[in-house]
């Protein structure tokens, strides 16, 4: 017989199974032929803000982007489980000159993609750089680089952010004595059965946990508080596997990935296999994005400096990580690609060269073809997916 939180885990995944399942097939239950697409930005003297494509599965075409909303630097953004609404993070610059950080809602216009904002929020931490949503779309959370920090907001029945439900500020250091002097949250991520957020923080080389309550949008330190990550490795982003019993980061400063077996019933992480992103050293090279394929089957992360995409197989009955091969993404500084909800395409950002790239994921070897299909967007740095009506 499974114990509560075994029930929970169950039903984190068959919810999830399920959002995966609609997000794929559209009202009829055919597998929609064309979803929106959604480019958060870095600061450039050409970006305005989000953008916004309609991306046609059956063809691997994308159509010519079009400015969604004017922004002040949205580099990550997170689509709400209803598909009505966005998240971006902004870090923005006061009257005086000093930067401060905050997390913006939208509502999204279903027909043009258009974004109204609806409210902003303080980021309650300098330098945000990663925004994600619970599964119930009750709670949004942010990384804070800058300050190390993360925090956590109620989100309204009309989208809206309320105040800071819970803000944690991380404190210590890691080997690394010229980026590792202080803590840098860099992604926040919740499991399958929304019991536990999830912290990659740079400079600590640590992966914190928080236990999450979703009625009350706090975040409270678990026991333990965190799972050690390689020494002078910089964990950046993290992904889970779709069994929810294993989860990947990458390790910003030495171009690995590491994967992890997951206890969900006790919320922790125990280290497995840790490989290179590389086939030879490049130096000044650093990981940027880490994706699962919704077979499980593979795992991807970007490289920049080489300016690929490394390619992994995975067996989850093993827990055995196997290098297979890398992609360029056709640009300079991959910092951010997304799978498309059916598996059948990534999109590569390029926020060096300002354009995004559709590769073919062959289902058997999970290796990618460049499709000839590109655009520009300047400088984009995040890849977001949204079902059409």
């Amino acid at each position: 017989m499974l114990r509560p939180l075994g029930h929970l885990l169950l039903l984190g995944i068959l919810l999830m199974g399920i959002a995966t399942e609609g997000f794929a097939q559209d009202r009829a239950g055919a597998t929609p032929h064309k979803l929106r697409v959604f480019f958060g930005t870095n600061a450039a003297p050409k970006s305005q803000g989000i953008y916004t494509a309609v991306f046609n599965l059956a063809t691997g075409e994308i159509s010519e982007p079009t400015l969604a909303g004017k922004v002040v630097n949205p580099s990550f953004l997170a689509i709400h489980p209803s598909g009505k609404l966005l998240y971006a993070t902004c870090e923005m610059e006061t009257a005086d000159g000093k930067k401060v950080g905050g997390v913006s809602a939208f509502s999204v216009n279903a027909a043009t993609g258009e974004l109204t904002l609806l409210n902003q929020q303080p980021s309650e931490g300098k330098g945000p750089c990663h925004v994600s949503v619970d599964r119930t779309g009750k709670v949004a959370m942010v990384a804070n680089y800058g300050s190390g920090s993360c925090a956590s907001y109620p989100i309204g029945a009309d989208g809206k952010l309320g105040a800071a439900a819970s803000t944690h500020q991380h404190q210590g250091k890691s080997v690394d004595t010229a980026r590792q002097e202080g803590p840098h949250a860099h992604s926040i991520n919740v499991d399958a059965a929304n019991q536990f957020a999830f912290v990659c923080d740079l400079g600590l080389d640590q992966i914190l946990v928080y236990k999450l309550n979703a009625a009350t949008a706090k975040l409270t330190p678990h026991q333990p508080p965190f799972a050690r990550t390689p020494a002078g490795g910089g964990p950046r982003h993290f992904a889970f596997h779709p069994s929810g019993q294993w989860a990947f980061a990458n390790n910003e400063m030495t171009s690995s990935v590491t994967a992890y077996a997951y206890d969900a019933e006790k919320g922790t992480l125990n280290e497995g296999p840790t490989l290179s992103t590389l086939p030879e050293e490049v130096k000044g090279n650093s990981t940027a994005e880490t994706q699962v394929h919704g077979t499980g089957k593979f795992v991807y992360v970007s490289n920049r400096g080489h300016d690929s995409i490394a390619i992994f197989e995975f067996a989850p009955s093993t827990g055995k990580l196997t290098a297979k091969g890398h992609q360029s993404t056709g640009g300079k500084t991959p910092r951010n690609f997304c799978i498309d909800p059916t598996g059948g395409f990534i999109l590569a950002a390029n926020q060096g060269t300002g354009n995004v790239v559709i590769f073919k994921i062959d289902q058997a070897t999970g290796a990618l073809t460049p499709t000839g299909q590109k655009i520009e967007i300047p400088s984009p740095v995040c890849v977001k997916f949204m079902p059409l009506p």
